[in-house]
């Protein structure tokens, strides 16, 4: 990118590649794309990156239309858990970006994480970010200006990215659709626990959503307590009603 010139939007495009190349050189994870140099010089700044070999999964997506749930939980499960590693960064980073588009899949069917432009590192005495920015359908509420984003704002994010790849449904033009759309109401055969998962990451209200990404962790790679939990927590409702 070239550093010269007046243009206010190169100069953010300047600004916002640095600081993803500062934020990445800090990281060392399988589904992250490593830095392999950064070249400053007086006129422009280039930033090498791993070249990472694969396909989009909005691309595969377009093919597809949507996919098999055990293969999209699977995806799931990875991607929660390079959101859990980026989170115990200290500070945590919210990445603030999920979507098909800036997830690629190797040849050997492993996932990468790409695209850090819009990622912050969480102020803890902030409480809303200076910048609103996001993927519209994919941005989470609070992500609009109304508060900080924390973790649960990337857990709202993946949540509406694993519902698009189930039903190929994209969130752009509505972006709460799937709240007037159970997802078993689109397709019958996905389970009652991928569903409870769902709901609870794409709650409205943060505070209703997983608290971090390793009680969802705990959730995908234990389903059948999820909906143990769950009904027992409408028993205990009911029980209350009628006394």
């Amino acid at each position: 990118i070239q550093k010269s010139g007046n243009d206010v939007e190169r100069k953010v495009a300047v600004s916002s590649l640095l600081a993803e190349a500062e934020m990445m050189k800090k990281l060392d994870h399988p589904a992250l794309p490593r830095i392999v140099d950064i070249i400053d010089r007086d006129e422009s700044v280039c930033i090498v990156l791993d070249y990472v070999t694969g396909e989009s999964l909005d691309r595969l997506l377009k093919r597809q239309k949507s996919f098999p749930e055990d293969q999209v939980m699977n995806w799931f499960l990875q991607l929660a858990e390079v959101l859990e590693y980026l989170h115990r960064q200290n500070p945590p980073i919210i990445y603030r970006d999920m979507k098909p588009g800036n997830i690629m899949q190797t040849p050997e069917g492993f996932l990468k994480l790409i695209d850090f432009g819009i990622a912050r590192e969480y102020k803890y005495k902030n409480q809303t970010d200076t910048i609103a920015l996001g993927t519209n359908g994919y941005a989470a509420p609070e992500q609009y200006g109304h508060a900080q984003t924390d973790p649960r704002s990337d857990i709202y994010s993946l949540g509406i990215t694993i519902f698009e790849l189930l039903t190929g449904i994209s969130p752009g033009k509505d972006p709460y659709q799937y709240q007037y759309h159970p997802i078993r109401k689109i397709r019958p055969e996905i389970l009652e626990s991928t569903e409870t998962i769902l709901n609870r990451c794409l709650a409205f209200a943060p505070d209703q959503r997983y608290p971090d990404c390793r009680a969802l962790i705990f959730d995908l790679r234990h389903p059948e307590r999820t909906i143990s939990s769950v009904r027992r927590k409408q028993k205990r409702r009911t029980a209350f009603f009628y006394l």
